[in-house]
């Protein structure tokens, strides 16, 4: 795991413009450190909102989501932000004290993008695609939209990367066939030359992502979630606010290191589109069609109650 430095320069700056607060420090894990998932982030640390709300991060990163998952697990971690929460809901039901707390983005934000020769999902029979790993929310992603596409499970090869960044480098390689990448990355493969196979939205109806607790912690810390919760309902509101596009995109492109323009589109696409969640409650509905999925493919038992996944007090379920 590697820490964000880049989000301690920011850090720093927000604490010397913030009035003195009392801080509590959270330990809080994400997959990568250049994504547009955790655009939501990025922004809660560029504008204080964290530092204004009493709460210092130390970001840490790791290459899949499931190692965050199983630091969350043993306490290493006090939070884990952008979080597949396939990873979660399989954590808790084996017992493990984790939860989750928001949800973060609401839609598969992904497209799977191809070599140029690659024109059809058809095309993906005997090919090896990059997907974050053999029991990951993107590995369901992918074989769901395939299937609909008329290609089934078996029917191509997978190799296994958690980071978005490390798919999108072995796609420009060539070490891949195709890849599930987020914004704005999918948009700089595609003015790159790769064919965009299909949106997995248009495909699946479940969430994605959101921030998981370690419970035990949690317990202790409630006040200090509370908050977090309202860090990221500042977060997110100021993304849907249009007049803040331009700083938006100069944040992603700080950490994404991507052309403008990618940031600019990946802005229009997930703002437009409506793919953060932007209340804060946790819609019992919307994670129930994951729960069902992992039901379908065996990965749950029948009787796994989506309650399991919420702590009493702290997170904030909606029907």
């Amino acid at each position: 795991m590697t820490r964000l430095t880049h989000a301690m320069w920011f850090l720093a700056l927000a604490l010397m413009a913030t009035p003195a607060v009392a801080q509590t420090a959270v330990i809080m894990g994400s997959v990568g450190s250049s994504s547009a998932n955790s655009w939501a982030t990025y922004v809660a640390v560029e504008k204080g909102y964290f530092v204004a709300a009493g709460i210092t991060p130390d970001i840490v990163h790791a290459q899949s989501n499931a190692s965050v998952i199983q630091q969350l697990a043993a306490g290493s971690l006090n939070v884990s932000t952008n979080s597949g929460l396939v990873d979660p809901i399989r954590a808790a039901e084996k017992g493990a004290p984790v939860a989750i707390l928001r949800v973060e983005i609401q839609r598969p934000p992904y497209a799977l993008m191809a070599k140029p020769n690659i024109k059809a999902m058809k095309d993906i029979k005997g090919k090896l695609v990059s997907v974050g790993g053999a029991k990951d929310i993107t590995r369901i992603y992918v074989e769901r939209m395939l299937e609909q596409g008329g290609v089934k499970p078996g029917e191509f090869d997978m190799t296994f990367a958690g980071a978005t960044s490390a798919r999108f480098a072995a796609l420009q390689s060539g070490a891949v066939d195709a890849a599930i990448l987020t914004p704005p990355f999918n948009f700089n493969a595609q003015a790159s030359g790769f064919n965009n196979l299909g949106n997995i939205n248009e495909y699946v109806d479940m969430p994605f992502a959101g921030i998981a607790i370690n419970t035990k912690w949690a317990e202790a810390n409630k006040a200090t979630l509370a908050k977090m919760v309202g860090v990221y309902d500042q977060s997110i509101a100021w993304l849907y606010d249009t007049k803040n596009r331009a700083e938006a995109v100069q944040i992603l492109n700080k950490v994404s290191k991507l052309k403008i323009e990618d940031c600019e589109q990946a802005y229009d696409y997930l703002i437009g589109g409506k793919f953060f969640e932007p209340t804060g409650k946790v819609s019992k509905a919307l994670v129930g069609k994951l729960t069902d999925a992992l039901k379908g493919l065996g990965d749950l038992p029948k009787d796994f109650a989506v309650d399991r996944l919420f702590l009493a007090g702290v997170t904030q379920v909606a029907d």
